[in-house]
């Protein structure tokens, strides 16, 4: 299942249709039809653009997150649970610098990180563009600033379908002078629920590494 859904979600435009055409659905929101039967919110109507909320909770690693995931590209790391979290060294050649996956169970995570520094905003609108590119009905279901470990990061919840698959993609991005990062957990959607509490610790373990 893990590379199903990666595909899915971050495949190049698979789905794009030669023609289109606008509609406006029961709620007054303009969306795109395409031949095949999928469909994206136009941009001015799309949910995500909405002014991003802060959250006032101040967010912090889990007391069983005693193991340090440290990048090799930017001082950033993930504290995790050595017990439930298994990770690896991404292959060569691809976008991640980690790969994450909790033990026995279809939630999977990847840490993208990069040396430029880039506007949480525009990291935002990257998100979204990924996740359209295979999946053009994909839509910001959550979006909030949040302080966590002491340092302001951009939470995205993503939805989107493909080929009648349903799936989820949660994210803390981070930026500052000396670069990127993009810790990211996605499964299907019928399973968020249940691994709301393991997204949630397995996120707040990112965090600067002096």
């Amino acid at each position: 299942m893990k590379n199903l859904l990666l595909l899915l979600f971050l495949a190049g435009s698979v789905f794009t249709a030669k023609s289109q055409k606008k509609a406006v659905t029961e709620t007054g929101e303009e969306v795109i039809l395409y031949e095949n039967g999928t469909w994206k919110y136009s941009r001015d109507s799309n949910p995500g653009n909405a002014e991003i909320p802060t959250n006032k909770t101040s967010f912090k690693k889990h007391v069983d997150a005693g193991f340090l995931v440290k990048s090799t590209h930017i001082n950033m790391g993930i504290w995790l649970n050595a017990k439930k979290w298994s990770f690896k060294k991404a292959a060569e050649g691809e976008d991640a610098e980690y790969e994450f996956e909790l033990k026995g169970k279809d939630l999977y995570g990847m840490m993208i990180t990069e040396k430029i520094e880039i506007p949480l905003e525009t990291l935002k609108n990257v998100a979204l563009e990924n996740a359209r590119s295979a999946s053009p009905d994909a839509v910001i279901a959550k979006q909030e600033y949040r302080t966590v470990n002491g340092k302001k990061m951009l939470m995205l919840q993503l939805n989107g379908s493909s080929q009648g698959i349903k799936f989820s993609y949660c994210g803390y991005y981070y930026s500052n002078e000396k670069g990127t990062v993009q810790l990211v957990l996605y499964t299907a959607q019928n399973l968020m629920k249940e691994y709301e509490g393991d997204i949630e610790e397995f996120l707040n373990g990112l965090a600067p590494v002096e």
